[in-house]
Order: C-alpha cells, then structure tokens, then sequence
C-alpha cells in the first residue's frame, strides 16, 4: 500500500514537467513597424530546452547578427504543487530594407527530439524619418563583431561619414603563382581591407573557377586572422576571410573569378535638427554640438579578378599516376604468412605535399596466383596555410589460391616535380608472401597403395569368344570414342573462354566503368528534385568524364576538352558524335557554375548527359 502511493505521489509531482513538455512551442517577439534602413532585434522564444536553432527566410530584411542563444529556468511550489519551467531564447539583429513589407518565415529548433516551428508573419516598413533619433548602435553594437574598434580606428571616426567609399573598405584577392604547370597547387586568399568597424561578412564558399579543382583551406578556422596593413599611405585594418588550394586541371591561360561577400559595417552619421530661429541655430552647423548616431550599413564587395598561365605538363612516363607535387612512396602488408584462399591486406602509402586529393592508384602487376580486389582509399590529408599535405593510401584485398612462395613486385611510381620541372621516379620496396596449404584440402586426393604389382595370380576364370565377334564397330567402342573427344572440345572451349575473360583486362575494367557511371547517373536522378544543385551536377561531371577516361584510356589528372577532342579523333568517331560529345560536356561545366537553377533546366541537362554518355559507352 505504501509502496502505491508513493508511486502515486511521484506521479502526481511528474505531470507539470508532463504537461510543459506536451506544450512546447516557439512563440516570436518582434517589432511590428520598423522604418526604412532601420537596425533591431527578433527573438524566438522556446519554452523547453531548445537546441539546433534553424534560422527563417528573410524577405526585404537583411541579416546583420545572430544568433545569440539564451536560456534561464525556475522552480516554484504554490499549495504544494511543484513547478518547473525551462525558458531558451534565440535572437537574431535585422535591418529593414525598402519601405513597404518585411516577410519572417518559419524558424526552428528541436527540443527533446522533436521540431519546434515559428509562426511566420509579416513587419510593415515605413520610410524613415531624417528628424527622429535613432540610437541603432547601441542595439547593433559589437555582440557578433569579431572585435571592436582599435584606438586609432576610434579616433579617425570622430569625423562624421555618410557613406563608405572603396578606398575605405574594400576585398581583394592575391594568388601565390601566377604562371603554374597543369595539376600544380597555387594558394589563393581573400582578404578585407576596412577603416571602419565592421560586425560581420557573410560569404557562402569559394567562387567556383572553371579549370580548376579547389580546396577550401580555411573550412576548419575557428577566427579571422586580422592584423594591419598600409597601402598608399594609409593604415587598414585587415581580415582574412578565405584562404584556398587551387589545381589547374587545363593548360593555357586561365581566369580566377572574384570573390562576392556583404559586410555590415558600422558608421556614424549627423543627426538633423530643426531650427527655432533663435541664437541655438548657430551651433547646428557646428559638428561638436550636432549629435551623431551609429548606423548599420551593408556593402557588398567584390575582389579583384586574378589571371595565370598554366603550362601543359611534358610528356608522362607509363608509370606517371597523375601527382603533381614531392612525394614519397611505402608499402606493407598486415601479415607475411598465411594459408592459401585466405586473405591479406596489401596497402600503398604515398605521402608528401601536392595535389593529394587527386591522385590514383599506382600501376603494378598482380603476382599470378592472386586474386586482388578494387583498392579502398584512405586519405589522412592536412589542410594548412600552405597547401595539402600528409598521405593518401590504397588498400587492397588480396586471396592467394595456391600454396607458395609470393613477392610482391617493387614498382615505379612517377610524380611530376614542379620546382624543378621534370618527372622523378621512386620505388616502393619489396615484400615476401609465405603460403601455405589450404586449411581444408579441395583436391579430395587420397594415397593409392598397389599390392602385389610384381607377380599377379593365374585367371581361372575366363570367359571366351568367338573368332570374328569383336567389339568394334559396336556402341561401346563409338562410345568410347566419341565422348573423350567430345569432353575434351568442351575443356578447350571452356578454357579458351576463361582463359579470354581473364586475360582481357580491359574489358573487366570497362565493365565495372559502365557500372560505375551507371549508378552515378541513378544519384544524380534521385538529386533532381533537391535543392542541392552542386551534388546533382557533381555526380553527372564525375559520370561523364569518368566514363570517357576509362573508355578511351585517359588518365584522370590529364583530362581536358583538347584531349578528349585529341583521342575521339584518333580513334576515328564520327564528327557529329564528336560535337555532341563537347558540346555536353560544355553544358554540363557550364551549369556547375551556374547557381539557383530552374527544375527544368536540371532535367534537360540530366537527359543530354544520359543520351551521350550512353553512346560514349557503347
């Protein structure tokens, strides 16, 4: 009985947090009527404990700050009954744009597993009024900014400014080299250049550059570095806000775009006041006297586009497998003895700086006997200031049939030397395989012990026929000598075939090509519905030139449209097949870097690539 009502009395202590966690909902807290350029705050509201805060689409608001996430919590007890409530707040700073309506959609955020969504709503946007006094900044300050104002800055601003210029705060862009050889790395960074203050920039990634593989070095940075710089005479303070690896994938002359980015800056700005017609007037026009206000100001920027020559790489040795950088090269396996039809691990390591990311596997001969699996890549790559560096290894899955001794062979690996200019050959070192028999033995095969083979006993029994009464030309004796026959064409056909198959090794590797382009077209078919316009394109570029390398023989790291045309040509494809190819591949390079596009258009060049890349493979 006690035991009941204790559990009773838990219960009954359990059904306000019961019921506050049924009830759980976003409510919003915002202006209604906001002026023109005006700077102010939004704050969402959860009454739970609210985490995975997902900010709502903005209509003629620009999103200046934010978000800020707070969270507070009580415990009351009124006629014995307990309470206990748990309160987070996310904030956000906005500025309104043009006068008319503002639009907030729907926010969210997930409390104990569960999605939590705002209401959307509406904001009505009044034209400002030049007479009314507006402290923004103190609403819009520094919460979000990296860090406020040095002395100096402070001091340069006691002069009013009523708009930014491009000499006080603008972008630009420096590259390390500008005349590169093909697939050789370049560091590129963008940097902001301010005599303001400024509370944030908002750029999405890397400006896609035709040509070129990227890699974002600055993905992982946990602050802007910051420090200053004087040009032309003047001292700025300057953020670097984007540092990136450039892979020139085409030779020629080849284009950089710029960087676009929107800066919230803050400014000061005069203060209007009427005129009473009185001695007070005088001291309007005085800049000590006229009050100022800090106002939040978005400037777009854009960097400076940057140009570079990059030269063709000479002609590649066989062993030559696309590295572009120094490198070093190691092999090794899990284990040097085994049993035959058991496996090991062969993995080959190569490690250095350069174009890691895009390096393939190495050319070597399989010792005959084993039967080897596709390598699995794995990368352990550093993306420093400087560039990539670390290692990338492929690990094959390998099955000795038989018993024996097994070396697996030393082998060329051949990477191009920017510094110098040439090609240098390393070799990775040998290693011993032991096999031995199997753990259960397939051949079946017992010993045969013959007794008595020198001197056999006298037949007494015997069995006679008559002269003239032999078997020949009778079913035993066609019997015996059609099937040996036919048995042994069978063997030599079946041989043959096997012998084919196994021998052919590009068609095996041709086969799993088609496959592979096959299945990356079924991705980008699942993607065309999606709002996620880089992987649908990603996965038809990787379909399509990975379909032409495999098929024509190409290695990866040399593709280009002059190489394509080069061995389309070569191997004496139509002409119009050939400008349906180019022109493909053109729209597909195209739509890459063509962001926000329309449901249709992604389905006219789904279509296109499926059409031509069918051809390519047959």
């Amino acid at each position: 009985m006690r035991k009941s009502i204790k559990i009773l009395t838990f219960i009954v202590a359990m059904l306000p947090f019961m019921a506050s966690s049924q009830n759980t909902v976003m409510e919003v807290r915002s202006r209604t009527t906001v002026e023109s350029g005006q700077s102010f705050q939004i704050t969402f509201e959860v009454n739970g404990r609210a985490s995975g805060f997902k900010m709502p689409s903005l209509k003629n608001l620009t999103h200046v700050g934010g978000p800020s996430t707070g969270s507070s919590s009580y415990t009351s007890i009124v006629n014995g009954n307990v309470s206990h409530s748990v309160k987070t707040t996310f904030t956000i700073l906005v500025q309104a744009g043009n006068e008319g309506t503002a639009n907030v959609g729907s926010a969210s955020c997930t409390v104990d597993g569960k999605t939590i969504n705002s209401k959307p709503f509406t904001i009505k946007v009044e034209k400002a009024d030049p007479n009314k006094q507006q402290q923004q900044g103190g609403q819009g300050g520094w919460p979000w900014g990296s860090s406020r104002p040095s002395q100096q800055q402070s001091q340069q601003q006691q002069q009013p400014a009523k708009t930014i210029d491009n000499n006080t705060l603008f972008a630009r862009a420096s590259i390390n080299k500008s005349n590169l050889y093909q697939g050789e790395e370049a560091i590129i960074v963008y940097k902001i250049y301010t005599q303001v203050p400024i509370t944030q920039f908002q750029i999405d990634k890397l400006p896609r550059n035709k040509g070129f593989w990227s890699e974002d070095l600055s993905e992982n940075m946990s602050q802007v570095k910051q420090y200053t710089e004087t040009i032309n005479g003047r001292q700025y303070q300057v953020a670097e806000i984007r540092r990136g690896a450039l892979y020139a994938q085409e030779s020629g002359k080849l284009n950089i775009a710029p960087l676009k980015t929107d800066v919230v800056a803050i400014i000061q700005t005069r203060m209007q006041q009427q005129r009473t017609g009185t001695i007070l007037d005088f001291f309007i026009d005085d800049p000590f006297f006229t009050p100022t206000r800090n106002q939040a100001v978005v400037k777009s920027l854009s960097s400076n586009a940057i140009n570079v020559n990059v030269k063709p790489l000479p002609e590649a040795p066989e062993s030559f497998a696309g590295g572009v950088g120094n490198f070093r090269i190691s092999a090794k396996t899990d284990i040097s003895e085994l049993r035959a039809n058991e496996a090991f691990t062969y993995s080959v390591t190569i490690s250095g700086r350069g174009n890691l990311s895009l390096l393939e596997a190495p050319k070597f001969e399989m010792p005959k006997g084993m039967e080897a699996y596709e390598p699995r890549v794995v990368d352990n790559i550093n993306k420093g200031d400087n560039g990539l560096s670390g290692s990338r290894t492929f690990e094959w899955i390998i099955t000795p049939q038989t018993q024996g001794e097994y070396d697996m062979p030393a082998f060329d690996y051949t990477f191009f030397d920017p510094a110098s200019g040439q090609y240098v050959t390393v070799k990775s070192n040998p290693i011993h395989i032991k096999v031995g028999k199997p753990l259960h033995n397939t051949s079946a095969k017992s010993d045969v012990k013959e007794l008595n083979s020198d001197i056999n006993h006298i037949m007494r029994n015997t069995r006679l026929k008559e002269a003239g009464s032999d078997t020949f030309g009778g079913w035993l004796f066609w019997a015996c000598l059609i099937v040996p026959i036919a048995a042994a064409a069978a063997v030599i056909v079946v041989i043959r075939r096997q012998q084919d198959i196994e021998g052919d090794e590009a068609s095996m590797k041709m086969q799993r090509a088609n496959k592979l382009a096959r299945k990356r077209m079924k991705n980008a078919e699942k993607l065309l519905n999606d709002d996620n316009d880089d992987l649908f394109y990603e996965e038809i570029y990787k379909a399509l030139w990975g379909g032409i390398a495999d098929k024509f023989g190409i290695q990866q790291s040399l593709l280009s449209s002059e190489t394509v045309r080069r061995h389309l040509e070569s191997r004496n494809v139509d002409e119009e097949l050939i400008e349906r190819i180019m022109k493909t591949l053109s729209d597909v390079d195209f739509a890459r870097f063509a962001p926000n596009d329309s449901g249709s258009k992604k389905q006219r060049i789904f279509d296109e690539a499926t059409n031509t890349l069918s051809k390519i493979l047959k």
